[in-house]
Order: C-alpha cells, then sequence, then structure tokens
C-alpha cells in the first residue's frame, strides 16, 4: 500500500466532456523522474480507492493529472466530480521506469502516444533533458475526435518555440480535418503518412521510439517497427523502442 500524501485541487482544466486534467497541490511527494507514475486517491467512507497515473508534469509542489473518466470505473467518476479546493491524496513516491533515462541515445526521439498515454510526454517536455540529448522530437497522438486532442495548444506552441526541432502529428480514427492523419497510428507508419507529416524517416540507425497506450496499438507498432529492424530496448540487449503498456 503506498505512502499518502495529503493533497488539494488547485485546478481542473476539462478539454471535452470526460476528459480533463486535474491540477494538485502537495508538499510532500518525494522527487520523481518525468515518465513515472503516482497513485492519486480518495477517500470514501474510509476505504481510500486509488489508481496509478503517469504525472504530465515534472516533481513539484503542483503536479498534474490527464485523465478520461470511465464510466462504470469505481475511481474516474469521482475526480470527474472533483473541484479547486477538494482534498484527494497521492503517493508519496513515484515509480515506474519509462523515463528517459531508460531510453537509448538516437538522433531522433519519437514520443507516440493513444489518448491520456500523452501524459508522461508532456513532462519530460517541460525538462531540459529531451532537448540536451536529441536533434529532433516527434510527438505522434492518436485519438478518436479531433476534440480529445489535450495539450495541443501547448504542443502547437512549443512548435514554434522550437522550429525545426520539434513536430506535433496528430492523428485520429473517426473523424477527418485538414492537417491531422486519418487513421490509427500503425496505419499511418504503413501508409507513410505518419513519417511525410513528421519531415522524418523511422529507421533503427537514426531513431529511439517511447510508446505510451492502449495494448492494441502497442503490438501493432512494435510489429510494424520490428519489421524495419527496431527492437525493444533492454539493458543487456540494446535496442530502439521503450514502452509503457496503460493496462
Amino acid at each position: 500500500m503506498p505512502v499518502w500524501c495529503p493533497a488539494t485541487v488547485v485546478e481542473k482544466k476539462v478539454w471535452t466532456d470526460g476528459l480533463f486534467t486535474l491540477k494538485v497541490k502537495s508538499s510532500e511527494v518525494l522527487p520523481f523522474e518525468p515518465g513515472q507514475f503516482l497513485h492519486l486517491a480518495v477517500e470514501e467512507d474510509e476505504k481510500i480507492i486509488n489508481r496509478p497515473y503517469s504525472v504530465a508534469s515534472p516533481h513539484g509542489e503542483t503536479l498534474e493529472f490527464f485523465i478520461v473518466v470511465v464510466p462504470e470505473g469505481e475511481l474516474t467518476p469521482r475526480l470527474w466530480r472533483l473541484e479547486q479546493g477538494d482534498e484527494v491524496k497521492v503517493s508519496q513516491k513515484g515509480a515506474g521506469g519509462f523515463t528517459l533515462a531508460k531510453t537509448p541515445d538516437a538522433e531522433i526521439l519519437w514520443l507516440m502516444s493513444t489518448g491520456t498515454g500523452l501524459a508522461p510526454y508532456i513532462a519530460m517536455l517541460k525538462t531540459q533533458a529531451p532537448w540536451e540529448r536529441y536533434k529532433k522530437i516527434i510527438v505522434v497522438h492518436g485519438v478518436r475526435q479531433v476534440r480529445d486532442f489535450g495539450y495541443a495548444h501547448e504542443l502547437r506552441a512549443l512548435e514554434q518555440q522550437q522550429p525545426g526541432r520539434f513536430v506535433y502529428v496528430q492523428a485520429a480514427t473517426r473523424e477527418s480535418q485538414p492537417g491531422v492523419l486519418s487513421g490509427r497510428l500503425n496505419q499511418c507508419l504503413a501508409d507513410g503518412s505518419l513519417e511525410r507529416a513528421a519531415g522524418s524517416e523511422l529507421r533503427p540507425e537514426n531513431s529511439a521510439v517511447m510508446l505510451c497506450g492502449n495494448p492494441d496499438m502497442l503490438n501493432s507498432m512494435e510489429e510494424l517497427l520490428g519489421e524495419r529492424g527496431l527492437k525493444q530496448h533492454r539493458s543487456k540487449t540494446p535496442g530502439q523502442i521503450v514502452t509503457e503498456r496503460y493496462w
């Protein structure tokens, strides 16, 4: 059981119905690496209801969590009802190995995600580490509807701040819009549209790839990348791919 720290909701940003970022303030959380997760919890009838979430911010007093409501879930509907000033709990220690420290060096860093799997990348991009290690960073975000692109304004602004070094690619499966790729990420990689939008080729000799999101995306992307010669990166068997499965 985690050691719990008291926290207060300082902001709730609603991206669209059922998709939101919860910002909480706590001074007791120990330092963690961007990409790691914390447990977020509410207490009800002396029962602590919790689950792990990748943190969408670096360590600090204010922590961000990018959350989608699961209607039948035990926790997310309760988090959705929270407002500024409400009390929650957050675990004291971060955990998980989905970090830049576990990611190989390369010319290009591809940060690919579906849904709220974008969260750890938001945290990483707010630090100097990726900018010091990689010449180019490409964020690829796959969702169902265009309205589900949380953090889009922030990522577009980063493109303006880092011209040529940062590219933000959007893909949607259930809606078409100019500038947004159509289809799942594996389809966009297979048909070449992903690399055209990114302005770069994804090859084992120039790329490190982080994958975060639903298992179907991870499995399909790992298969396609494997056909190109990319493989899982491990300390004893170096490769190019680092993954984080959301369930």
